[in-house]
């Protein structure tokens, strides 16, 4: 691979990613982190996110559900403004909240419809998406497990996981403490 031309590669779709579209057009970014209530839960507060839902991603299926999801992934889809973050600060944020060097799932959660993937729309996002991959596995100084795959369909998880970590606070820490989120992503990330 010629290292110079990825890199001009890379610095040019950062600069594309980066550059605002026009006021009021919100995008979407779509993320498979683990348990889809701790990637909601732990994205919805980042700088430009308006809203941000729960579901399944990447599967075959037409109408998965939470008991019958196979080959999906769950995954949250996140809508933000471009005119106060970008689409790589994003990506960046995503990736600073899970262990991306798990192959096999996040933490407590394990097995294929837990392990991490950011679904990517386009060269533009792909680039984006691989460049920060890049320095995440170069922060850590290990390889990054965490997929780069084309946008798939979105379907949108039942009712009642939606805001889980909102409408059932007691019940999702009990699950964070008890999984040792927390701690496992400090360790991860050498957070004190």
């Amino acid at each position: 691979m010629n290292k110079p031309l990825f890199a001009a590669t890379a610095a040019v779709a950062l600069l594309l990613a980066n550059a605002a579209p026009a006021a009021g057009a919100l995008k979407t970014a779509v993320f498979a982190g683990g348990c889809f209530w701790s990637a909601e839960h732990d994205i919805e507060h980042a700088k430009g996110v308006k809203s941000v839902v729960v579901g399944y991603a990447g599967g075959a299926s037409t109408r998965p559900t939470y008991q019958n999801h196979e080959g999906h992934l769950e995954a949250i889809k996140v809508t933000y403004d471009p005119a106060q973050t970008s689409y790589s600060l994003l990506v960046a944020n995503f990736f600073h909240n899970i262990d991306p060097t798990d192959p096999n799932g996040q933490i407590c959660d394990q097995g294929p419809s837990y392990r991490t993937a950011v679904f990517v729309d386009g060269p533009t996002e792909r680039a984006a998406a691989e460049a920060v991959k890049v320095q995440v596995a170069k922060e850590l100084g290990k390889p990054v497990a965490t997929k780069i795959l084309p946008a798939a369909t979105f379907h949108m998880g039942e009712a009642y996981h939606q805001d889980y970590a909102k409408k059932n606070p007691a019940a999702y820490n009990a699950y964070k403490v008890g999984c040792g989120r927390a701690a496992a992503l400090k360790a991860v990330w050498k957070r004190s």
